[in-house]
């Protein structure tokens, strides 16, 4: 196996993203009004879907769309052999007040809409991959304009420009574009033994891959040692690249390396994690088929940490 081999949560994007086309407000307009225009629609960054034979469709045609309430923010997201797709931003109080179920949000008015969390869409398998991909992308890039409404140089309100790919500030002329944050994730491995972690907000019993942000001035290889020293004690040093995933809560690329420990020993930042500990590779298959002695488990598929864990176990 291969990382081409590998499929990730959030990827599987299908659209092209006419990148040469944004700057050319005739063109949008153009896509705007073409007659297979469709849209994804979030409000209080969850998606609207809508309920029909018991199944739930991501995809609204873009008038319809825009009717569904006030709208803060409509992106493009790009074009696939339907027509173009938009992302449509809505003011939060187009949701109702009270959820139906946890997790979901009905819109007044409108029984056949409701919202659901992006992740469990994706954990249940509750649309197709590319669907829960291009809702991904849709998810970061409006969360990025509803937390950059104004300049970072000058201060001012900034608005919106090349289909929602770029912020322009008026006042002062800064260009302001959207922002995807590094992460780097590391499956840890010494010999048959794998190194896995577990902080206070995981749910009871799951370990998963040591993470963190990667900083300024900073190589992806570098980064995965100091994460895994700072949280865990342990010193790095081979650091192979595997594959990665963009993760829209809210904004994240994760970095996949599989690194190779040089000590054993864990001293760890309890601030960081509540427990990490050496497994063996027939504990960590047991974790990934839920049957481990100790009830323990590893992530779903849906995250990166399943598919370097099981990418490990499958190596010869």
């Amino acid at each position: 196996m291969n990382a081409y081999d590998l499929a990730v949560g959030f990827a599987g994007n299908p659209l092209d993203r006419i990148a040469q086309g944004r700057d050319d407000p005739a063109h949008l307009a153009e896509l705007a009004t073409a007659p297979g225009a469709r849209a994804v629609v979030f409000v209080q960054s969850q998606p609207v879907l809508r309920l029909s034979d018991g199944e739930l469709a991501a995809f609204h045609a873009l008038p319809e769309a825009r009717r569904f309430g006030v709208v803060h923010e409509e992106v493009l997201l790009g074009r696939d052999a339907e027509g173009p797709v938009f992302a449509i931003m809505l003011a939060d109080e187009a949701a109702g007040s009270e959820p139906a179920d946890p997790g979901q949000i009905l819109l007044p008015g409108r029984s056949d809409l409701l919202t659901r969390e992006l992740r469990t869409l994706a954990h249940e398998a509750a649309a197709p991959r590319a669907t829960i991909a291009i809702l991904a992308q849709a998810k970061a890039l409006l969360h990025y304009h509803a937390t950059h409404r104004f300049c970072a140089r000058c201060g001012a309100p900034t608005r919106l420009a090349q289909g929602g790919w770029l912020r322009d500030c008026p006042a002062c002329d800064a260009r302001h574009f959207p922002r995807t944050d590094p992460v780097a994730i590391m499956m840890v491995v010494d010999g048959d033994f794998c190194l896995l972690g577990r902080q206070k907000r995981f749910p009871d019993g799951m370990y998963s891959c040591l993470a963190g942000f990667i900083e300024g001035g900073e190589t992806i290889e570098e980064a995965v040692r100091r994460e895994i020293l700072e949280e865990s004690g342990v010193v790095v040093g081979a650091v192979r690249y595997v594959v990665s995933q963009p993760w829209p809560f809210p904004a994240s690329l994760m970095i996949g390396c599989e690194a190779v420990a040089l000590s054993r020993d864990i001293v760890m930042d309890r601030e960081e994690l509540e427990d990490c500990r050496w497994f063996s590779r027939a504990e960590a298959q047991a974790m990934l088929a839920r049957r481990h002695d100790n009830g323990l488990t590893a992530p779903n598929p849906v995250a990166i940490a399943h598919t370097l864990l099981k990418h490990w176990l499958t190596r010869a």
